[in-house]
């Protein structure tokens, strides 16, 4: 002990000991200044940004892995998404497909077969609304809401700042289907730059990618209405 309190009182600890009392103490800005990201102040300016948004065009690419045989598949193409719900993709690799969802209404359109996919999700509605909407015009206090937050850092992606946050839906019947989901959230216009979602279970997991980002563009209801060609087969996988 004897020892120990020697070292501490050499000119070389006394020296360091006196710069950390300066930098934590006299001089509580640089602290702050220090400190990471909070989770309330992301809520803050989710909020503030919530009012404003009215619709978004961006390119997008999914990558779907499925852990146990090491499988990815990725498609790509554009998204159009409105504060209303209202939400159109075209994807153009590696093969067409349209996903337009109008309302309590989602169709998938596949060109190829020349068939269309007609799912009712009106008894879903809140929960397809939440997910859609994930990063889109979502309010701090909605976030907050529906899912346990825990924010995860600040990372630099395509040369762009931004937080990412950590997931946990808070619902029972999404919380059986998504384990969590991972936000990585552009702080130059907290939109969604990508999302992570990890499927309950069985540990697979999608990457949705956004870039080319559009920010309240205006989108006529034209492009949401189901308008498809003639002779093409309807089916409805829900009965």
């Amino acid at each position: 002990m004897k020892k120990l309190i020697g070292v501490i009182r050499t000119p070389f600890w006394f020296v360091l000991t006196a710069l950390l009392v300066a930098v934590f103490i006299v001089f509580p800005a640089f602290r702050l200044a220090a400190n990471p990201l909070a989770v309330d102040e992301v809520l803050k300016q989710l909020d503030r940004q919530q009012g404003g948004f009215q619709s978004l065009t961006a390119s997008i690419e999914r990558t779907k892995v499925t852990v146990v045989v090491n499988d990815r598949s990725t498609e790509s193409g554009q998204i159009e998404i409105r504060h209303d719900g209202k939400m159109r993709i075209d994807l153009t690799s590696p093969d067409q497909k349209t996903i337009l969802r109008d309302g309590d209404h989602l169709y998938i359109y596949t060109p190829k077969i020349r068939q269309v996919e007609e799912y009712d999700l009106a008894k879903h509605r809140g929960l397809v609304d939440q997910l859609l909407l994930l990063g889109f015009g979502t309010s701090g206090e909605s976030l907050k809401k529906n899912y346990v937050i825990t924010l995860q850092g600040e990372e630099t992606r395509t040369g762009q700042k931004v937080a990412r946050l950590e997931l946990t839906p808070r619902a029972d019947d999404l919380r059986e289907q998504i384990s969590k989901i991972d936000l990585w959230l552009n702080e130059a216009n907290w939109l969604t730059d990508q999302q992570q979602f990890y499927e309950t279970g069985s540990g697979d997991y999608s990457i949705v990618q956004y870039s080319n980002v559009a920010r309240n563009v205006p989108i006529p209801d034209a492009r949401f209405r189901p308008m498809w060609p003639k002779g093409v087969t309807r089916v409805k996988p829900q009965g």
